[in-house]
């Protein structure tokens, strides 16, 4: 049996975070493992508290993870703060696992921050350049690429900026884009669009 471990805050009510995660995974039969990284009061309709885990039980938790069990794969999910963000670095650069995709959440479904925002520079910093792949959505893709996403070209051209930022492939969902529900993948210098599970290439050059 395939091992993945999310790295994630807890949300009470089990509609994300790192409940939403293990059920996910042990739907698709996987052995599914957790770090918390903080524990969110939070409902459908907003984020009462976040209490965030100290740094030393972060590391403690990963080491926990692979000095008995190891992984198949990583999912990292909300990283609240910049201190976070350079735990789980720090443990990911020490274990080097293989197959982490990074999902950059900043704010919760209702709309609520669970990221500071003064933390968009070390999540570039420190997450980017460990993620095999990451997954922003559109106003996560803004934040991190620096400009605004109206349409396809812009997801196109915010992918090619978040990967010279060190992030070695990039999916951007367009479940938030007025125009369409498309993703966008920029992977090796080509771009691919994801619509109904179709793949289609899109781009078949490295100019982007």
């Amino acid at each position: 049996m395939k091992k993945v471990l999310t790295i994630a805050g807890s949300d009470c009510s089990g509609g994300a975070g790192v409940q939403a995660d293990l059920k996910t995974m042990s739907a698709h039969g996987v052995f599914a493992m957790s770090v918390i990284v903080s524990v969110v009061a939070e409902n459908t309709s907003r984020v009462i508290d976040i209490e965030n885990i100290s740094t030393k039980n972060i590391l403690a938790q990963i080491d926990a993870i692979y000095e008995d069990i190891g992984t198949d794969a990583v999912k990292i999910g909300m990283l609240s703060n910049e201190e976070c963000m350079k735990a789980v670095a720090k443990g990911i650069k020490k274990y080097k696992p293989k197959n982490i995709v990074v999902d950059p959440v900043m704010y919760a479904k209702n709309g609520c921050p669970l990221m500071d925002e003064n933390s968009i520079d070390a999540l570039i910093k420190n997450i980017l350049p460990i993620a095999d792949l990451l997954t922003p959505n559109i106003p996560e893709a803004e934040k991190i690429a620096g400009i605004e996403i109206k349409n396809r070209d812009d997801m196109k051209k915010a992918a090619k900026i978040i990967n010279e930022k060190g992030c070695k492939n990039v999916l951007i969902k367009g479940g938030h884009s007025l125009d369409d529900v498309t993703d966008v993948l920029y992977s090796n210098g080509i771009f691919y669009n994801f619509e109904d599970r179709k793949s289609t290439r899109l781009n078949s050059s490295h100019s982007g």
